[in-house]
């Protein structure tokens, strides 16, 4: 047997044919490899998790906000600012009614009938006194309200946007209520606090409602 026979099984290739070990076909893949069916998009990698699509807001698979969006920001320091004038509103309506309450007393102390001038202002300060009282303890709710849509902003969900919608369009109806007041009157000092009121308002109604502020309520929270 020699090594120059072409029919040696163990001698050199022939010239002209492809060498040892035979090589698989090009365009097939090798042995132990997955095949890709032609047409169809490389898959992830073993091991790395797949981004999923949530459908809470247009657009499932876009990239969840990892921080507060501008609009959200301005609507959540407006809300603070809006707590602190309503926390400094209640304390002047508690200042009041305590004057109120103060004058009804003395009034009785001078009343010596029911008949007696100062016994109806003796009743009519206990009236004024408990309508102001009522008005400064809504005051101090509201601020409450405001205070707790502003840090509840962070880690809210659903029922903190719609209630920030609603909160800020009735303030932004209030507003514009007084604001027509002020024009009617001709005073510019009327017009300014019920203008920054709607401009406040108009903020806090928008800013959950836009693409951005959706989308950061209705993010997924673990």
């Amino acid at each position: 047997m020699s090594f120059g026979d072409p029919n040696n099984p163990y001698g050199p290739p022939p010239q002209g044919q492809p060498g040892y070990p035979p090589q698989p076909p090009q365009g097939q893949p090798g042995y132990g490899y997955p095949q890709q069916a032609p047409g169809v998009p490389p898959q992830q990698g073993y091991g790395y998790p797949q981004q999923p699509a949530y459908p809470g807001y247009p657009g499932g698979n876009q990239m969840i906000p990892q921080s507060m969006p501008g609009l959200l920001v301005t609507a959540r320091v407006f809300l603070f600012i809006i707590s602190a004038v309503q926390i400094l509103a209640g304390l002047a309506w508690l200042y009041v009614a305590a004057i109120a309450n103060d004058v009804s007393d003395a009034a009785d102390d001078l009343s010596s009938s029911s008949d007696d001038p100062f016994s109806a202002i003796s009743e009519g300060g206990d009236i004024a006194t408990g309508a102001l009282l009522f008005i400064a303890l809504i005051a101090l709710a509201l601020a409450a309200l405001s205070i707790t849509l502003g840090v509840k902003f962070s880690k809210g969900g659903q029922g903190i946007r719609i209630t920030t919608v609603i909160y800020g369009a009735l303030g932004t109806i209030l507003g514009l209520i007084f604001l027509f007041v002020g024009i009617d009157s001709g005073m510019a000092t009327a017009v300014i606090f019920p203008l920054l009121w709607v401009v406040f308002g108009g903020i806090i109604t928008a800013a959950p409602v836009v693409r951005s502020g959706t989308a950061w309520f209705s993010r997924p929270r673990y």
